[in-house]
């Protein structure tokens, strides 16, 4: 009995030690991927640069997802998981939780974004990415800020999505150099521009 307890207790171990060197290998592989998209061309995010990328086989990427588009769609529901965790909570009218969570979803993700916008005409896997990034947002600027305004017309909610618009981010902080904070200064003067002027 006593053997055979102890057989089990070796079989669950071995189990949980696989599933865990099973996990990190799927994270190691989604994070090359996710590396490749953030800075080249998605088509360049091919299965042996993101073997290369994790160190590990092709052949052990394809065991773990199956197809490169199945990598792709790991990294895009990790990355929107992000989004939803860092921008899905933030209370209705609260300007300045709206503006730390927005910047701060900028400033980790924004590059990778950026490189997913320049190629949305050219590549299917961008456009649909972006796309769904733009309804999220126009979704998110109407639930944050609509308490706010006067009205909630089309008008208003387009002068608030231009307010907070990443490329208003990539301008400050990218283009023109400056700080985070600095960037949230100027941010927040234009969404309370365009909450006031409603």
């Amino acid at each position: 009995m006593i053997a055979s307890n102890r057989l089990l207790m070796s079989r669950t171990y071995d189990m949980s030690l696989r599933a865990r060197r099973a996990a990190e290998t799927r994270n190691s592989i989604t994070d090359a991927a996710e590396a490749l998209l953030a800075t080249g061309a998605i088509t360049d995010a091919t299965l042996q640069a993101i073997a290369a990328g994790a160190g590990v086989s092709v052949q052990t990427v394809v065991r773990h997802f199956g197809s490169r588009n199945g990598i792709l769609e790991a990294v895009w529901g990790r990355v929107e998981e992000r989004v939803l965790a860092g921008r899905g909570a933030i209370p209705a009218g609260d300007v300045d939780a709206a503006l730390t969570a927005l910047l701060e979803h900028y400033e980790s993700e924004g590059r990778l974004i950026l490189n997913l916008l320049s190629q949305e005409t050219i590549d299917p896997d961008a456009q649909e990415v972006v796309r769904f990034g733009r309804d999220y947002h126009r979704g998110w600027v109407e639930r944050c800020f609509g308490p706010l305004l006067s009205s909630g017309t089309t008008e208003e909610i387009d002068a608030l999505v231009a307010a907070t618009d990443l490329y208003v981010w990539k301008l400050l902080r990218l283009d023109m150099g400056r700080s985070p904070s600095a960037a949230r200064a100027v941010m927040s003067r234009l969404v309370h521009a365009a909450i006031g002027s409603s």
